[in-house]
């Protein structure tokens, strides 16, 4: 079959001036020394849910939101609402909100930890992508998963994101991209997982994920390999990388939960101890697969997160430059990674099973949490196309063990290789809206990964 991409927006777009224009409204409504910020988030999704390799549910969101903060010295209100794309609608619901949030401010106390960026600038990404038709996507899954059985979930589209400050700053952010992941299962119900995510379709990258996935199937038919507790030669492919950097990404960057000693890289960014110094992690926004502003009107930038296996910067949000006396560096106020990015190795693609020899493939893993915080000590389940291997040779699917190490260790005295090409993993939340951001992560080869039962 051949490509079949369509674009979901045009390289101008009308949603970026009907914001801007909702945003001179809002400008044109202050009074005085009243200051307001302004974002927006919209989308234009399409979903479809697969199994069996068949449509079982499909369709098409289409929604925004604008907040609203007004600001007047030190004291601020905020209001959300939903645009319905009807300007002089919008006009007036627009002008309510700041009447409401202007008289909520006569009775609210100042803010002691308000702070945002008074500098004007301009910021704009617009990237039209090339995706799948919603109608021709059903069709390929047909063909190119025939005889197999396919479950997943596709969700692609336009995301918009805007904001605008009443000191002049603009920043706006839309793209086109699709995230999907799916799984094939056997007739134990073990599965292999993959996944397929960026702004330009291929309907032949497409197949060839498909058919890499398939050609494991058979693996999983043979009786599982139990194996007793210990310490395993273990590769940790890309996406299990992905649910250890998910767990620890809410509290490890953070300027704050360092500030308050809840941070699970508190011992590393005290310097009491590194990882191996190939390690380097970095808020990447040259990925650009998040907005280049925040909230708080501040410009974002990369920041070096950890180079050499040592803590170089944390994310420091305008809150927490105000309550600790730190500079802010563009952080959002969750203070979490949105384009988290890790240095690749010299391991290639098609060495790893040679390298590892005999030990574990672990495809993904499953209900990653905390065993031991302060020593970034996690724990969860294998699953999902961990398999046994030797001399270079999967040889038997593995029962779901429990894990139980550090990430100090895994990326520190036990890492020995890391892949050559890190892989792209699209942030694929759909709570509430599609989310922007990801992590573009390595497989990693570790001397030893502690399993406990």
């Amino acid at each position: 079959m051949r490509d079949s991409p369509h674009s979901s927006s045009s390289s101008s777009s009308a949603m970026h001036a009907y914001f801007m224009s909702l945003a001179n409204e809002i400008e044109h409504r202050l009074n005085g020394h009243e200051i307001a910020l302004t974002s927006f988030s919209s989308e234009q999704s399409d979903f479809i849910r697969f199994n069996e390799g068949k449509v079982r549910q499909t369709g098409h969101v289409s929604q925004a939101s604008l907040t609203l903060r007004l600001i007047d010295g030190q004291r601020q209100a905020y209001a959300t609402l939903t645009p319905c794309g009807d300007m002089r609608a919008d006009t007036h619901a627009v002008a309510r909100a700041i009447a409401a949030l202007r008289d909520g401010l006569r009775d609210a106390s100042d803010d002691p930890h308000l702070l945002f960026d008074t500098a004007v600038w301009s910021e704009s990404t617009q990237r039209a992508g090339t995706l799948p038709s919603p109608d021709a996507l059903p069709l390929l899954v047909a063909h190119y998963a025939r005889g197999l059985d396919f479950v997943g979930f596709y969700a692609g589209g336009a995301i918009s994101r805007g904001f605008a400050s009443s000191l002049g700053s603009r920043g706006w952010y839309e793209v086109d991209n699709f995230n999907f992941s799916w799984s094939l299962y056997d007739a134990s119900g073990r599965a292999i997982r993959s996944h397929y995510a960026g702004d330009t379709w291929s309907d032949a990258v497409f197949a060839g994920k498909v058919k890499q996935a398939a050609a494991r199937l058979p693996f999983l038919a043979g009786e599982p390999r139990v194996l007793t507790p210990g310490r395993y030669r273990t590769y940790l492919a890309p996406a299990a990388m992905q649910e250890l950097m998910e767990a620890v990404s809410p509290g490890a960057f953070s300027a704050r939960s360092q500030a308050t000693a809840r941070s699970e890289f508190y011992r590393l960014n005290i310097g009491e101890v590194s990882l191996d110094p190939r390690v380097a992690l970095t808020e990447d926004l040259s990925l650009d697969i998040t907005p280049r502003f925040n909230g708080d009107g501040y410009r974002r930038e990369s920041v070096p997160l950890i180079e050499a296996g040592r803590a170089v910067h944390q994310l420091t949000s305008a809150r927490t430059a105000r309550e600790y006396g730190l500079v802010p560096n563009g952080a959002t106020s969750a203070e979490s990674p949105a384009a988290l990015s890790m240095q690749g190795g010299d391991l290639a693609s098609g060495d790893v099973l040679g390298a590892l020899d005999t030990g574990l493939y672990v495809g993904n893993l499953w209900y990653v949490n905390f065993s031991d915080r302060m020593n970034c000590r996690m724990t969860g389940m294998t699953r999902f196309a961990t398999f046994w291997v030797e001399r270079g040779r999967i040889v038997a699917p593995v029962a779901a063990m429990r894990f139980d190490d550090s990430l100090y260790r895994m990326l520190g005295s036990e890492l020995e290789q890391i892949d050559a090409q890190p892989e792209l993993q699209l942030n694929d939340w759909t709570w509430g809206e599609r989310a922007t951001g990801g992590m573009k992560l390595p497989g990693v080869l570790v001397r030893s990964f502690d399993l406990t039962l």
